[in-house]
């Protein structure tokens, strides 16, 4: 039987003192795992009560979403979810893999044991996530340990590009991915990334890294 849907967007209340930097950041999860619809108009009134917020900070959210070009304005009606054409996510997993995938490979022999042993509990939160069929978790999950691995690097520049990279992503098959039982599979991919790294093993980590990132098309970028 079919884990039962959760909730897209989960209540804010009580979870960090800053709402309006906390709906950023569940809005933008919303968006990247496909909850939010391309093409779909949102308004803040309407969105606000499934977040247990006013509609204020949904508002000021939104807008700083449109900077990230992930949503755009709908003079009188709110706010429209920008579509990410096929070529695009390609273009950004291609740019992704020239990045990250070496990357991380170089940090196979140069990251701190310890900074790398540090990180486990960041890939644990990913994998708990995955077995709660919570994809907003799994996603600020997902971007935290990445970009926290390779800020191991000392490049913040790449950081950041990574970064903007993932946000501009949709993993629309993310849904289809917690039904079929197997987001469990690709969350402990963090782990066996983790395992690599810490035995200086870098062509088992470009493996795995290959593999991991050939989700984002292979997987869960199926609109």
């Amino acid at each position: 039987m079919a884990p039962q849907r959760r909730p897209a967007l989960p209540p804010l209340g009580g979870r960090k003192p800053n709402f309006r930097e906390r709906t950023v950041d569940v809005l933008r999860a919303a968006l990247i795992a496909g909850e939010l619809r391309p093409g779909e108009v949102y308004s803040a009134p309407g969105l606000a009560p499934r977040l247990g917020v006013s509609a204020t900070p949904v508002r000021e959210a939104m807008l700083e979403l449109v900077k990230e070009g992930m949503v755009d304005i709908v003079p009188n009606k709110g706010f429209r979810v920008t579509v990410v054409s096929d070529k695009q996510l390609d273009e950004y997993k291609h740019v992704r893999s020239l990045i990250e995938i070496p990357t991380t490979v170089g940090l196979a022999t140069t990251a701190d044991l310890d900074a790398l042993r540090a990180l486990r509990p960041l890939a644990m939160e990913i994998v708990n996530a995955a077995a709660k069929g919570d994809l907003i978790e799994y996603i600020g999950a997902d971007l935290n340990f990445h970009l926290s691995l390779l800020a191991l690097a000392g490049n913040d520049h790449l950081v950041e590009v990574v970064r903007d990279l993932r946000r501009r992503s949709r993993l629309y098959g993310l849904t289809a991915l917690v039904e079929a039982g197997r987001l469990q599979a690709s969350a402990e991919e963090h782990l066996e990334l983790l395992d690599a790294l810490l035995a200086r093993d870098p062509e088992r980590v470009r493996e795995v890294m290959t593999r991991h990132l050939g989700h984002v098309r292979g997987l869960w970028a199926a609109p």
